[in-house]
């Protein structure tokens, strides 16, 4: 029998208290409270994973109780209902530890989904932690995996850029792990002890970016009751994350060159000028240089952000990393599900190193939750892997792959997959694997392969109508 999550629900209301336990019962374990101090005892009493808390509640109001709740020893995740929604409540509400902020009368499915989106960002957090776990001891790099050359050489970039106080810009596409480099250019500076506080841009509109960047003064607009200190502030002596940097509106871009120019800026509807002592991360999966030509981003605050640039290389250039990730996320899910799933088949393993992986990382590691789900083994199987994943060309191939094939006869067959797929060009093969050219061409020779053969060809023999060389790689001198 599978336990639900404790949802704990504290509304003074009984009508709208009740009807949202039997809204949430299919999903959640209910439990209801008629104040804050009522939830907090059932907290100390009971393992709490989620609280859908009112604003206005008798005693303490629910700001107040968020902030205690995110502080408790359960640390279960809040989420603030109101009927008085404001820029300055969800700001306050955010900041005191709610995971979401919505306005009353409450859409019960914009409610789901924001309780599964507050899930799976603690899912994600969870995964975090787990890979800083797996330290690279040459780098003292925690968050990050990967073995291939691009992820070595962008390890070693990370470990010359993050003693300094150098502005860095974080190119990547979309799950690559552009706040991981992030994180780890923090906790290998010196300002490591000091708070890393992460703005994601393009969730906030401008006028929330603007307070959320710079704090405002009370009356600064409707709903600003009081001084609220903006990230800028927070971040003192340590570093500044801002995400999704290219969706900045352009009035904010100028506020934001001064800040990066001067260190130094000043409140929404104030005038007291505010010394910044921060070390500033941008990220970006646009080509932020295009935009900046194209003047759809200011080139001035590009040239500021791009002193150092870091590319995060797709999981799709770098293949052998593949393997890595699948093993963390096959332990993780199986843990949580409480599956003995516990090996992956070599047909399986092809099928997602042929893959291309438009998501990323964060696409490898929902299939991999999906397959673990739904396998009916203690191996994945070929036949688990998503169809949209095993039905593409490169997968179809290793259907190929005879069962209880060898580790030998897996990476001849990826080797050769590869080559045919890049047209017969080792350099582009060899990147796609992760690997130099020079180890490409000794896997041939191990395999007693020619190194002008083309995939699927017979060991040592020449193909009919040899295909132009590619010019040689450095590393195969």
């Amino acid at each position: 029998m599978t336990l639900k999550p404790a949802l704990l629900i504290v509304e003074d209301e009984k009508n709208t208290r009740e009807g949202l336990a039997r809204a949430l019962q299919k999903r959640y374990s209910i439990l209801m409270a008629d104040s804050a101090e009522a939830a907090l005892k059932l907290m100390d009493e009971n393992e709490i994973d989620l609280v859908v808390t009112d604003l206005r509640l008798p005693g303490m109001d629910g700001v107040e109780f968020v902030r205690r709740a995110a502080a408790h020893a359960s640390q279960p995740l809040c989420i603030l209902l109101t009927a008085f929604g404001s820029i300055e409540t969800a700001v306050e509400a955010m900041r005191s530890g709610a995971a979401d902020f919505l306005t009353k009368p409450v859409n019960l499915d914009q409610l789901e989904l924001v309780i599964d989106r507050a899930f799976r960002s603690r899912r994600l957090e969870a995964e975090n932690r787990d890979l800083r776990r797996q330290l690279d001891k040459r780098y003292g790099i925690e968050t990050l995996i990967g073995r291939s050359p691009n992820m070595e050489e962008m390890f070693d970039t990370i470990q010359q850029v993050a003693p300094t106080r150098t502005t860095v810009l974080i190119q990547g596409e979309s799950g690559t792990g552009k706040e991981l480099v992030a994180r780890a250019l923090h906790q290998l500076s010196p300002r490591s002890k000091g708070p890393f506080v992460a703005v994601h841009c393009a969730a906030l509109s401008p006028t929330l970016l603007e307070s959320e960047l710079f704090g405002h003064e009370k009356g600064a607009f409707t709903g600003a009751t009081e001084r609220r200190q903006g990230r800028f502030e927070i971040s003192e002596g340590g570093t500044l994350f801002l995400d999704e940097i290219s969706e900045v509106d352009p009035a904010i871009q100028v506020k934001l060159l001064r800040v990066i120019e001067e260190r130094k800026f000043e409140r929404v509807g104030g005038r007291e000028v505010i010394q910044a002592d921060f070390r500033l991360i941008a990220a970006t999966n646009r080509d932020l240089a295009r935009m900046a030509a194209d003047g759809k981003f200011r080139q001035d605050l590009f040239f500021r952000l791009n002193v150092v640039t870091i590319a995060i290389p797709p999981l799709r250039d770098r293949a052998n990393d593949i393997p890595l990730f699948v093993r963390h996320f096959l332990r993780q899910f199986a843990r949580e599900n409480r599956k003995t799933v516990n090996e992956i088949s070599p047909e399986a393993a092809e099928a997602l190193m042929a893959y291309p992986w438009p998501g990323n990382v964060r696409e490898l590691r929902n299939a991999v939750e999906r397959m673990v789900v739904l396998s009916r083994s203690h191996i994945i199987e070929l036949k688990d892997v998503p169809p949209e994943i095993r039905n593409t060309r490169g997968a179809e191939d290793a259907g190929n792959i005879r069962q209880g094939a060898s580790l030998k006869d897996v990476n001849k067959h990826m080797i050769l997959a590869a080559i045919e797929a890049n047209g017969g060009n080792r350099s582009l093969a060899a990147r796609r694997l992760g690997i130099s050219r020079r180890t490409l061409h000794r896997k041939l020779k191990e395999f007693g392969i020619s190194p002008r053969a083309r995939a699927g060809g017979e060991p040592g023999r020449e193909p009919a109508c040899a295909t132009p060389q590619a010019p040689r790689d450095p590393d195969s001198r």
